[in-house]
Parts: C-alpha cells; sequence; structure tokens
C-alpha cells in the first residue's frame, strides 16, 4: 500500500527560456514534457507547484532579425511568443505563466541584482579592445566576426572557434577577419566594459561548496556528470575567468544603471528571466513575490538542456548568492541531454530535424510523444533519440496493446450485464489488486527521481500480468455461460480496478487519457492518495469509449517529409535574401601583399588536380573531403572549407588547382595532404568562393608555372 504521500511542498520550477528566434523544435518539447511530467506528479502528491517559463528576448541576433524584417524587437518578440502557445497547448504542457524577459519585471529585478552586485564589490570595469563594424557600426559578437582559422588556415570560421579544427581561439586570432553582416573588414576599438568578478577568492569558494552541496532534501543539488564538469571548471586553483556582462549600443537588452550607450549581455538578463516570470505570475494571483522566495521551504529548481550547465551551475548561483536576500540560491539544477533522431544529431538541413507542429497537424497523439520521451528519460545526463521504429513499436504494443486494451475487454461486459457496477467483494479479495497496490511506493518514487522509463517499465509489467489475468479467465467465454455470471461479474470488476490503477501510474504522462478514464470509470480524481480508493458498486461505470488509436507507419514517414519540407521553405526567405545581399555587393579590392622573391615563389608546387570524389564531412558544416589525383601513383586526400559554395556531386570530375607541396595536417581523424585553390574578394566574405578551372587540355599532374 502507498502511505499517505508529502502535500506541503511548495516548489518554484522553470524550464530553460528558449530564444526567441524561432519555433519550438523536438529538443524544446522534449524538455517541456520531463518538466510537465513532473509538476504533474508533484501535485498528485498534493504539492504546490509554481511552473512558469518565458521567451529569452534579447541581444544582438533578436535585434538583427527584427531589422532584416523592418519591425521594431518588441514586435518581433511578439510574434515569436504568439505562437507558443499551439506547441504547448498541443502536447499539454502546462505552465502557470508565460511571460518574457523584455519586461518591467526583467529591468527592475536585472537592475536591482546588478546594484547589489556592485555594492558587493565583484562589478568592475575595463577598457578593452574588440572588433567594430564600420559599416553597421556596431561592435560585434564572436558569432558575427568570420575569417580564417589561425590554426588549420580554413577559411570562414567563426570568431571564437573553428569548426574544422575544433580550435578555440579569440576573435583578434583571425586571420583576415570580416564581418558576418556587411561583409566588411573590421576595425579594432576599445570600449569600456562592465565584469562580474568570478574570480574572486569568495566566488570560488562558493562554488566549490554549492556545486558538491546538498539541497535541503537531502539530495544532491546537481547529477554526478554535471559536478565532475564543474570540477574541471573550477580547477584546481579556481582559475575562473571574470564575466564580461555588458555589451553597447546599439543593442537590445536592458541598460546598465547610470551607464548611457551600455546593456546587459543577454546572459546576465536571461536566467533573472526565471524570476521575473514567477512575479509576474505571483502579482497575478495575489501572491506575496518576495516572501514566497525567501521562505527556506520554497524548492527553486531549473531544468535544462547540458549545453548551458556553464550558465546555471557557475554564473547564476553566484549571482543569486551574493545578490543577498530575498534572493537563494537554485535547490536543483537539473540537465538533460540532446534529443537526436534515428541515432543522428538533429539537423534540418540533413533532414534529421522534426517538426513539433507538423506532428500536431498530421493528427498524431501527443500522448504518443509524451510517453515515448517519458519511456527514454532518465536523471542521468543522457541524449534521447527518437527512433522511428521503436516510437512506433513501442506505442502500439505498450500503449494500445498492453493498457488501453485491457478496459475495451472488460467494460462492455459489466455495462450490460451488471449495470455498469463492479462487485465490491471481488476487488477486495483480488490477490491481483494487491499486487498492483504494493508496487505503488517503487512507482511513485521513480516518478519523484525523475527515473520516468523504471516507472513506465514497471507499469507495463503490471499491464502483462493483467492481460495474462483477463487471458486466463476468458471472460468472453464467461458470457456464454449464464450460470457463471458471478464469476464474470468479479473478472470484469477486478480488472477495471486494475485499469484504474495503470491509470493512476500512468497520469503524469497521459493526462488526457487519464481525464477520459476518470470520466469513464466514474471513480473521482486520479491522486497518488486515491491508490486505496477503489471502484465502487455505489458509483456505476459509464460506456466505454474509445481512448486511443494505434500509430500508423505512413503518419512518422509523413512527419520526417513534412518536416524536411517545412524546413526547406522556412530558409528560402533567407537564402534569397543573402543572395540578393551578394550580388548587391560590389567588389572591395584587396591590397596586394608586399613583393616576394622568385625564389620564394619557386617554393610553392601547384598542380592540376582530379576531383576523384567528393563528399560531406558529418561532424563539419563547412568540410568536404575530396578525393584528387596530382599525377601521383596514389589520389590524395584533401579537407577544403567549401561546403557553403559546392555540392559534392558537381565537383566530382572537375579539375583544379592544388598546393601539392603543403605539409600535411592532421584534421577530422585523417590528414589533409594538399589545399585547393579557390578566389574571393580579400575578406572571404560569404558573398562568393570560387575554386580555379583550368583551360581544357590540362591533366593531372601538371604544375603550374
Amino acid at each position: 500500500m502507498l502511505e499517505k504521500v508529502m502535500t506541503n511542498r511548495t516548489i518554484f520550477l522553470t524550464t530553460a527560456l528558449p530564444y526567441a528566434n524561432g519555433n519550438f523544435h523536438f529538443g524544446h518539447i522534449m524538455e517541456y514534457i520531463q518538466a510537465d511530467i513532473w509538476v504533474r506528479h508533484q501535485r498528485m502528491c498534493g504539492s504546490t507547484v509554481h511552473f512558469v517559463g518565458a521567451d529569452d528576448a534579447h541581444g544582438a541576433p533578436i535585434m538583427i532579425s527584427a531589422q532584416k524584417k523592418g519591425v521594431t524587437p518588441q514586435e518581433y518578440v511578439a510574434e515569436i511568443s504568439a505562437g507558443r502557445a499551439k506547441y504547448l497547448d498541443g502536447f499539454f504542457i502546462r505552465f502557470d505563466h508565460w511571460h518574457s524577459t523584455d519586461s518591467k519585471e526583467n529591468t527592475e529585478l536585472a537592475q536591482d541584482i546588478y546594484k547589489r552586485l556592485k555594492k558587493a564589490g565583484l562589478i568592475y570595469s575595463k577598457e578593452i579592445e574588440q572588433y567594430y563594424d564600420p559599416v553597421r557600426q556596431m561592435f560585434l559578437a564572436d558569432r558575427f566576426i568570420k575569417g580564417t582559422c589561425p590554426k588549420c588556415g580554413a577559411p570562414d570560421q567563426y570568431g571564437d572557434s573553428c569548426e574544422v579544427c575544433a580550435s578555440v581561439y579569440r576573435p583578434t586570432d583571425l586571420i583576415n577577419p570580416y564581418s558576418a553582416l556587411s561583409g566588411s573588414k573590421l576595425e579594432l576599438r576599445k570600449s569600456k566594459h562592465f565584469f562580474f568578478k568570478l574570480s574572486d577568492p569568495n566566488c570560488v569558494e562558493f562554488l566549490r561548496q554549492w556545486t558538491r552541496s546538498t539541497a535541503p532534501d537531502g539530495t544532491p543539488r546537481l547529477q554526478s556528470q554535471i559536478v565532475a564538469k564543474t570540477a574541471e571548471w573550477l580547477g584546481k586553483d579556481g582559475d575562473l575567468s571574470d564575466w564580461d556582462i555588458s555589451r553597447d549600443a546599439p543593442y537590445f537588452g536592458i541598460e546598465i544603471p547610470d551607464e548611457p550607450g551600455k546593456f546587459f549581455y543577454v546572459w546576465l538578463d536571461a536566467p533573472i528571466g526565471y524570476l521575473a516570470s514567477l512575479k509576474a505570475y505571483c502579482e497575478s494571483k495575489g501572491i506575496n513575490f518576495e516572501a514566497l522566495l525567501e521562505t527556506s521551504t520554497t524548492e527553486q529548481i531549473h531544468i535544462i538542456g547540458k549545453d548551458i550547465a556553464y550558465f546555471h551551475t557557475l554564473f547564476w548561483p553566484a549571482m543569486l548568492h551574493f545578490s543577498g536576500k530575498p534572493f537563494r540560491v537554485p535547490d536543483h539544477v537539473w540537465a538533460h541531454g540532446f534529443v537526436t533522431v534515428d541515432g543522428q544529431k538533429m539537423s534540418k538541413s540533413r533532414g534529421t530535424g522534426l517538426d513539433p507542429l507538423v506532428y500536431l497537424e498530421l493528427g498524431m497523439d501527443p500522448e504518443w510523444l509524451r510517453y515515448y520521451f517519458a519511456y527514454k528519460l532518465n536523471s542521468k545526463v543522457e541524449d534521447v533519440d527518437f527512433s522511428s521504429a521503436d516510437f512506433i513499436s513501442r506505442t502500439n504494443s505498450d500503449l494500445v496493446g498492453k493498457y488501453v486494451n485491457i478496459a475495451s475487454r472488460s467494460a462492455g461486459f459489466l455495462v450490460k450485464r451488471f449495470e455498469g457496477r463492479v462487485s465490491d467483494p471481488a476487488i477486495a479479495e483480488s490477490s491481483l489488486i494487491a499486487e498492483i497496490k504494493a508496487a505503488a511506493p517503487d512507482i511513485n518514487a521513480s516518478f519523484e527521481g525523475r527515473e520516468y522509463g523504471k516507472a513506465l517499465r514497471a507499469v507495463m509489467e503490471l499491464a502483462n500480468k493483467v492481460n495474462e489475468y483477463v487471458d486466463q479467465k476468458q471472460p468472453w467465454e464467461l458470457a456464454k455461460q449464464p450460470e457463471r455470471a458471478a464469476e464474470l461479474h468479479a473478472v470484469c470488476s477486478v480488472t477495471l480496478e486494475a485499469f484504474r490503477l495503470l491509470t493512476l501510474f500512468l497520469k503524469p504522462v497521459l493526462p488526457r487519457t487519464a481525464e477520459n478514464v476518470e470520466t469513464f470509470l466514474n471513480c473521482g480524481e486520479l491522486t497518488w492518495n486515491s491508490v486505496d480508493n477503489a471502484l465502487s458498486s455505489d458509483k456505476p461505470i459509464n460506456p466505454f469509449k474509445h481512448l486511443m488509436k494505434r500509430v500508423d507507419e505512413k503518419q512518422v514517414q509523413q512527419l520526417f517529409e513534412l518536416s524536411s519540407k517545412a524546413a526547406k521553405a522556412a530558409s528560402e526567405p533567407a537564402k534569397e535574401e543573402k543572395k540578393a545581399e551578394a550580388e548587391s555587393e560590389e567588389f572591395v579590392f584587396e591590397p596586394l601583399a608586399p613583393n616576394i622573391t622568385f625564389d620564394d615563389f619557386a617554393k610553392v608546387d601547384l598542380r592540376i588536380g582530379k576531383i576523384l570524389d567528393c563528399k560531406k564531412v558529418e561532424k563539419s558544416r563547412k568540410l568536404l573531403q575530396l578525393t584528387i589525383d596530382v599525377g601521383e601513383k596514389e589520389p590524395r586526400n584533401i579537407f577544403s572549407g567549401i561546403a557553403a559554395y559546392y555540392k559534392p556531386e558537381d565537383l566530382i570530375g572537375k579539375l583544379t588547382a592544388v598546393v601539392a607541396n603543403l605539409e600535411p595536417r592532421k584534421m577530422m581523424g585523417s590528414f589533409s595532404q594538399g589545399m585547393l585553390l579557390s578566389a574571393s574578394d580579400g575578406a572571404d566574405t560569404p558573398s562568393g568562393l570560387y575554386l580555379l578551372e583550368p583551360f581544357p587540355g590540362a591533366k593531372p599532374g601538371m604544375r603550374l608555372r
């Protein structure tokens, strides 16, 4: 039996804030489903849960996207936010409140926390040198700076890391840096920036203690995998870098108090958006925000993706801790892995990105996906794979074949033969019912610990036993024998009470189905405290109605096909815009390099090469792998960062120019044995890149002189 569950918990729970520059993808939906299941479980236990979310609305990308559409950033964000409900409602995800970081509450809280940190001596300013786009008249973030990698020479790499050789560097290390926004050459300019002193010994000591500590409930604040990462980040000497928390105008964000033209970096105000959303919710419900936040029994929990653990386990708790009351550090930060599709990382360009809105528009049951994700989820930081074949098999086998089938096999007999009334003695005396009830504490504990897969496997094992019971008793045969009516009554009663209990266990995952079952069985609201509230003859059940259909394989095929088409359609305007911009750009002549001697030039061995094979490199967006004949006995392997400009199939059979005596460089687990020659403007802008092709008659191995 399940003892009375804890009912006095107050929980403030959030998911990561989605950036307001696009629609939700399957990764978002998986995170929200994970959180929603836990919230529903807690409420079934009697806990008070404040479940809030918000759009992360600030930053240069939002500002630039709005400019391209000819609208204000606020209008751009409002349009994105307006589309959130159809996703959340569609998958039965019930946030109590959805807000935006571009709100008065977030402005007030961000500026207040900044002032508190400044008063604590953890904010300072200094001049830094950074790249400035003279055309756009703005300083650029790393993501808007491109150039040639200083390590491997790959062109068209971002300002912080190389996608070809995986090197990490500063934007100022790039060769021939240019603006990804305007294509212009960049200028180095100085500007005053503000920093949060994360390297302060008090910060480091606090973070060492907090990351390894347990919450008031006695469980670790962080998962073991995240604790290991924080230990790596903190290092033996605690050599954390101070955090640049400011950006220069023009910038869409929150102004830094008393500092004209300076704004908070988006990652400072984004997590504060959790508190802002809670504050707006509290004001709408007449709840004292500060009292709720300050109360030691209020649990603060964040569910996030593993890719943003750094911000949530270092910056965020340090900001809260040193800001003082009413702010409190999170009790828990729970990270999850990514969603993969049939074993591949989600990618719209490769057709492996699934669109949740397409899923809903195809009429696919949202509870199929809720169940499937739940079955795959646990408390570890592990990726979740959406396998199309497994999705079909798991859903049809478990939900329809094992679970829903139980009710359909017994309800009709009970309604037609016994006025819908169960046999109370049969339920009370059933060993099968006793066994199912005995499993309730473990299933409850699994949901509590976010071991959803474990919980669902236990439920399906019980469903198997119920189906075995029905197969053994064969109510369809009993119904043919009037003298065995009492036995039929008992079997149907036990079967439907078992179905009630299984539904109770599945309710956090299947909320709509559970609601329909509550109506069907006339059993009242299913909570963890209602395990012992068996069906009663005093309350007859209603006629059975269809609860769930099977997954159609054709629907899943359409999901992949239409998701790919939707992604392509969404990308076409951006491609056309980029093409138009490129065609409108005038060629800018790059100044000639200093003179070299003939001997210097003679050192470079340039050869005609024939491209025998060409293919994309899976782990790189920029790289193609080419097999090239340069006249030797064996062809060469060469990696080239030209994937954005050429399709592999279009290059096979072409002749081109190759630097043949370049020292081989290890790349992507192999060696690149040369370099292709190409032409572009002086800054390697994205307007165009052109491989050199010789006149007809040139042969592989011929030297360029």
